[in-house]
């Protein structure tokens, strides 16, 4: 799937460096059918030609694109950017909505630093892994945050994902309907007590997915999982 710059009528455009990559590497010709969304509406159409850095559509019929059964928007801590590209690849293909990086206490020397520089790069992996995973628009991508930031956000279902303590299982947490949750999730070797002291005194709910010892990137997708897969249960009934 492609997601088009402009719909104009029956036809749409796709313009940069995705056209150029249709045209010289997938070697696209005319009559071929794809999926393409302009961010609202996915359709099936039929690449008409090729003009100067973008390629032509002919929009054919809409299609069904169901929506997440949660909006999640996700707080992950900054880890080492090879997992936390990988972390940003396999959410969006979850059904993340919005994405915000959080500073802690334990990132490694030099994170906070190049995580800036980054960014594009890591917008281009959500609107990659969108396309990949046939989503209606790619999640949203915030600029890194500092922990006091992020939990001051206003949210029905807040939750602090916790390997120590008194924290309850995520299942029995988010075992009510819901339509929206944040997710926090910490970097590796865990939060700092001060953090988790913060947290709590926000009315953040600590949540855990058990004894077993997970890498940070692993942990964030568990709960993702769960909380989706609670999300979808509920919607059905």
């Amino acid at each position: 799937m492609f997601y088009v710059q402009e719909v104009r009528g029956e036809v749409a455009f796709l313009r940069g460096e995705t056209a150029l990559h249709l045209r010289k590497v997938l070697r696209g010709e005319q009559g071929q059918r794809y999926e393409i969304s302009d961010g609202s509406t996915r359709w099936l159409a039929e690449l008409e030609g090729f003009g100067k850095d973008q390629a032509e559509f002919r929009l054919l019929e809409a299609l069904d694109s169901p929506a997440p059964p949660a909006r999640i928007h996700l707080f992950p801590a900054l880890i080492k950017f090879d997992h936390f590209e990988w972390m940003l690849e396999k959410a969006t293909e979850l059904g993340v909505e919005r994405i915000t990086p959080v500073y802690s206490l334990r990132c490694e020397k030099g994170l906070d630093l190049a995580a800036g520089k980054r960014m594009e790069r890591w917008r281009r992996i959500l609107y990659e892994s969108g396309q990949q995973s046939r989503r209606l628009r790619p999640p949203s991508l915030d600029e890194p945050v500092q922990l006091k930031a992020a939990l001051s956000l206003d949210c029905l279902l807040r939750l602090w994902l916790e390997e120590e303590g008194k924290a309850r299982p995520i299942l029995r947490v988010v075992a009510t309907g819901f339509s929206e949750a944040a997710l926090l999730c910490g970097p590796e070797g865990g939060w700092e007590e001060k953090e988790r002291l913060e947290a709590g005194n926000a009315g953040w709910l600590p949540v855990s997915l058990g004894k077993q010892i997970l890498r940070a990137e692993t942990a964030v997708l568990a709960a993702m999982a769960i909380v989706m897969a609670r999300a979808q249960c509920e919607g059905e009934g």
